[in-house]
């Protein structure tokens, strides 16, 4: 973008301030109309001073206000008239003086705008730290496009523990082989190997037996490692989960070939409660 010079600068923001006579007012629109970078900067100045308005509502003026008004015009055109009548006569003189007091005006109007500028920016800046004072402590002073979003703070309430139940399969009350722990929530199940000792060549396979069922059925291969966890419970209803009994057969390395148990049950077990789960509130 263009760089501008601190008049331009001040040109730029008294025009949007509303400050400008009308022969600069048209200086600046030429300006705009022809120079995209200078319309962005007084664009600017438009969007900061628009935070200000933002605030305050509008507010129809006393009737005293205007007569004020009507006075202050009458008087301004009475001055007008004696300067004009005072510069046709300076004007019979010398005219040496011109160039100076020419320079003294043009001097005295960018002091003015400066100053006007330093007066709109920390009117500014106090405007915009009293937003920020207002939001946080009152932000029901302020209009609708100006309050924070109210905060909603999200309490998360803990979900109740589930009950978990465990089955110990074993043969014939010798130690156990398998230990199956279910979560009732989630229908999780794990088996943790104990004292098993597959065959070489072989594989344990995990069953559900329910009169419910025409035959067992499978829950898998139990693994090689100490723990196998599966959610292959979540098809069956808490009462069938709780009441079957669980078996594990002797398979073909990688399990019945047929999904249906072909060797022989070697360990079985049923559910109970481990763990209640939270009363209901």
């Amino acid at each position: 973008m263009m760089t501008f010079s601190e008049d331009q600068i001040a040109l730029a923001a008294e025009y949007a301030l509303g400050t400008l006579d009308a022969s600069e007012r048209a200086q600046v629109d030429a300006a705009m109309a022809n120079d995209p970078d200078f319309a962005a900067v007084v664009a600017a100045w438009d969007r900061r001073l628009a935070e200000l308005t933002a605030m305050v509502g509008p507010i129809e003026p006393r009737s005293e206000v205007w007569e004020r008004i009507r006075a202050e015009i009458a008087q301004s055109v009475t001055n007008d008239l004696q300067r004009g009548a005072g510069t046709i006569a300076g004007s019979i003189g010398s005219s040496f003086d011109r160039p100076a007091t020419a320079d003294i005006l043009v001097f005295r109007g960018r002091v003015q705008r400066w100053r006007n500028i330093a007066a709109l920016t920390s009117a500014t800046a106090a405007a915009l730290v009293a937003i920020v004072a207002t939001q946080i402590y009152r932000p029901d002073l302020l209009p609708a496009g100006l309050r924070p979003e109210p905060r909603v703070q999200i309490v998360q309430t803990p979900a109740p523990a589930s009950a978990q139940y465990v089955a110990v399969l074993q043969q014939d009350g010798n130690s156990p082989a398998f230990i199956l722990t279910v979560d009732e929530a989630t229908k999780r199940f794990t088996v943790r190997k104990v004292g098993a000792q597959p065959e070489a060549g072989k594989s344990f396979e995990l069953w559900i037996v329910s009169d419910k069922f025409q035959r067992p059925q499978s829950l898998g291969v139990i693994g090689g490692d100490e723990f196998t966890a599966r959610q292959l419970l979540t098809r069956y209803d808490a009462d069938t989960i709780n009441q079957a009994t669980y078996a594990v057969t002797v398979e073909p390395e990688g399990g019945s070939p047929t999904g249906v148990a072909t060797g022989p049950i070697v360990f079985t077990g049923k559910l109970v409660e481990s763990v209640p789960g939270a009363p209901p509130r």
